[in-house]
Formats: structure tokens, C-alpha cells, sequence
């Protein structure tokens, strides 16, 4: 008899058989269990980049359009350009304009020099003037002593002459009694006739010292009123001199209207501020550009992310900077290398679940849910080095998280 032919062995084959396969059943479940547990994956993923609207920043007819929908473009590409010549005019009206300031400010500082070097001479004329007042007030008591000596000279000179006609008139009625001599009567009278000739001498310097005097008063008086002249001439020069604020405070907008014309004029031609595919294309040459209006769409080509939504019990098992798979399904047996950047801390409420946040009191939904199902969050997974030809925004992909 042989050995499998054993009822017993037989059960006791069927038995290892049937608990080898249970134990691989569950070995098999926990592998898949802990694969899924540390090792999420998810198919529900996007591939995402950034995009930009390229709208104009001045107003124009599009001249040169350099770009095809769809075409890839090198940051610097020009994208197209705008009429420029009513912004080249503008720019050359505003540095005229700004020319013409620092003409009239040239002029002015000229003025000013001219009006501050009247200022002095007025000045000049004044310190001139004052002098000319104290000499003449000098003059003045000069006069005035000469008047006193002149006035004391009258006095002793008809004090002397009162003498000597008193004595003529004295010894006279003497010469015819014999009690003097005919001589010293002669010199009496030539005595009197001499000191009278002295007294009109005296006299008249009274006369031209005080003519002197008036002179020179009426000098002082016009001294004095050509003081009072210059002081006005200066006075005249002095608000005769402009300030220069009301021009200066104008280069500030000057230089403006001139940094604004040539930022208009720069932006007439439109370049790529970053390696970037161009969609979205619907324009051609000629056609007029408003400003603010988008033209196309440029996507960032240089960043792509896939945007994977797990669900939140998987969380706990990814973490930023965890390596990570992304695949296409354009070429869904390319593995891409990509690393966890950030994981997203909210998604929009179901209202199903929760009701709806309305003024008032909230709207809580009258039903109860036997089967609850995980909310899911975005995780976001950069891509590295992606092919420019290969990524497009919103392609399906499947993101596998591989640890550290």
C-alpha cells in the first residue's frame, strides 16, 4: 500500500496544503497592508505648474507677434512688441521738457547772481552813504568851532575898537588945548580906523563861518538822505532776489514724466521672464493691445508638480521631503523621481456631511451616513527634472510615496 494512499495522510497533506496557503494568504495581506500603510499610493493626481496671463502694460497695435500657441520659449525671448513711435515721442517730449527746467533754472541762478551782487553794491553804497554822514557831521562841529572863534574874534575886536574910538573921541577935544600932540591924536585915529577894519574882518568870518556852517548842515541833511536812499535801494535789491524752490521742487516730476516715458517705451516690447510654454494663443499681428487685456497664457516650465489627494488616514505616513514616484499616462512605465513638499492643511467642507455655514445658524443635514468615507488632501510632489515636452497642466498621473 502506498503512502499517499493513506486516508489519513492524505487529510493530514490536505490540511499543511490548505494552513500553508492561509498562512501566505495573511503573510500576503499583511505585505499589502503594510505597503499600503507606509508606502501610500494614489492614482486620483495631477500634474500641476504655474502659469502667468501676459497682458500688455500699454496700449497699442501688436507690430511683431514671435510666438506660436503651444511653442516653447527661453526666458529673454521676445513675445511680441507694440508700436513704439507715440512712446518714443513721449519720452523725447519729456527730457525737452525736462531740458527746458535746467535751462530756466540755469537762467534764474544767473539772475539771483546778478540781483545778490546788486544787493551788495547797495550794501556798499549805504556803508558809502554813513561814512559821507559822519564826515559831514565832523564838518558840522568843525563849523561850529570856527563860528565860536570867529563870534569871540568879533567880540575882542570890538572890544579893541570901542577902545580906541573912545579914546579918539577923548584926546580930539584935547589937540585944540594944547594937552597932546597932533601926533597922537593922528595915531589914535589911525588906531581906531585900523581896530575898525579888524572888526569888520571879524565880522565877516562871523559871516562865512556861519555860511559854513549852513553848508555844511545842508551837506549832513543830504548825506543823510542819500542814506536813507541807498537803504532803500537795498532794500529794493533784496526782494528783488528770487528763491530757486518753486523750479527745484519741479525736477522731481520732471525726472518722473521722464522715467515714466521710458518705462512705457520699454514695455512696448514684451519678452519670456522665464523658460515657459506659450497657450492659449488667439491673437495676431495688428491686432490692438489694451492694457491689462491677456494675450496668452505662459506656463512655468521650469517647476512641475503632482498634486496627489490622499486620504487622511494616510497622512500620518508622508512627511515633507519623503522621495517619492510619479507616473503619466501619457507614459505610464516612466518613473519620474520627485520629493514631498508640503501637505495640504484643508479641502473645502462637504456640505452632505456637515451642512452648509450660512448667517445664522448653521444648516445641519437631517441623515445619517452608514458608510463614512475619508476626506482626502492634497500633497504635493515636485517633480524632478521633468521633460518640457512631456508634462502638461492637468495630465493624469499616479504619485507612490517611497519613505526617506
Amino acid at each position: 500500500m502506498k503512502f499517499y494512499d493513506d486516508p489519513n495522510t492524505r487529510k493530514l497533506i490536505s490540511r499543511v496544503i490548505s494552513a500553508a496557503i492561509i498562512i501566505g494568504a495573511v503573510i500576503v495581506g499583511l505585505m499589502v497592508l503594510r505597503g499600503v500603510n507606509y508606502f501610500p499610493r494614489t492614482d486620483d493626481a495631477t500634474i500641476f505648474a504655474n502659469f502667468i496671463g501676459i497682458a500688455p502694460q500699454v496700449e497699442g497695435p501688436i507690430i511683431r507677434l514671435c510666438v506660436r500657441d503651444n511653442q516653447f520659449v527661453k526666458k529673454g525671448e521676445l513675445l511680441y512688441e507694440i508700436d513704439r513711435r507715440p512712446y518714443e515721442y513721449a519720452l523725447e517730449r519729456a527730457v525737452s521738457e525736462q531740458a527746458t527746467l535746467e535751462g530756466q533754472i540755469a537762467d534764474e541762478q544767473r539772475k539771483i547772481a546778478s540781483l545778490v551782487s546788486a544787493v551788495a553794491v547797495a550794501q556798499a553804497n549805504i556803508q558809502s552813504s554813513q561814512a559821507e554822514v559822519n564826515r559831514e557831521a565832523a564838518a558840522i562841529d568843525q563849523a561850529k568851532a570856527d563860528l565860536a572863534n570867529a563870534e569871540e574874534g568879533v567880540q575882542r575886536a570890538r572890544a579893541e575898537w570901542t577902545y580906541a574910538n573912545s579914546n579918539l573921541n577923548r584926546i580930539q577935544p584935547l589937540l585944540a588945548k594944547q594937552f597932546v600932540t597932533a601926533d597922537q591924536v593922528d595915531k589914535a585915529r589911525s588906531s581906531e580906523i585900523s581896530l575898525a577894519q579888524a572888526l569888520k574882518q571879524a565880522e565877516a568870518q562871523v559871516r562865512l563861518s556861519q555860511a559854513r556852517l549852513q553848508s555844511a548842515l545842508a551837506q549832513y541833511q543830504q548825506s543823510k538822505s542819500t542814506v536813507v536812499q541807498s537803504t532803500a535801494q537795498h532794500e529794493q535789491a533784496q526782494h528783488a532776489v528770487t528763491t530757486l524752490e518753486p523750479l527745484i521742487n519741479q525736477r522731481g516730476a520732471k525726472a518722473s514724466a521722464v522715467k515714466n516715458a521710458r518705462y512705457n517705451l520699454d514695455n512696448c516690447r514684451v519678452y519670456a521672464p522665464f523658460d515657459a510654454r506659450v497657450t492659449n494663443l488667439t491673437i495676431s499681428e495688428g491686432a490692438y493691445a489694451h492694457t491689462g487685456q491677456q494675450v496668452f497664457i505662459l506656463i512655468d516650465a521650469r517647476t512641475w508638480w503632482a498634486v496627489a489627494n490622499f486620504r487622511e488616514g494616510q497622512l500620518s505616513h508622508i512627511a515633507p521631503g519623503m522621495r517619492a514616484d510619479v507616473y503619466v499616462m501619457s507614459k505610464p512605465n516612466v518613473r519620474f523621481p520627485g520629493t514631498v513638499e508640503s501637505i495640504g492643511f484643508g479641502v473645502t467642507p462637504d456640505a452632505d456631511v456637515i451642512g452648509r455655514f450660512t448667517q445664522g445658524l448653521p444648516d445641519v443635514q437631517r441623515t445619517l451616513n452608514w458608510v463614512h468615507l475619508a476626506s482626502r488632501f492634497p500633497v504635493r510632489v515636485r517633480v524632478e527634472n521633468p521633460p518640457p515636452d512631456l508634462f502638461r497642466v492637468s495630465e493624469s498621473a499616479v504619485v507612490v510615496i517611497r519613505g526617506h
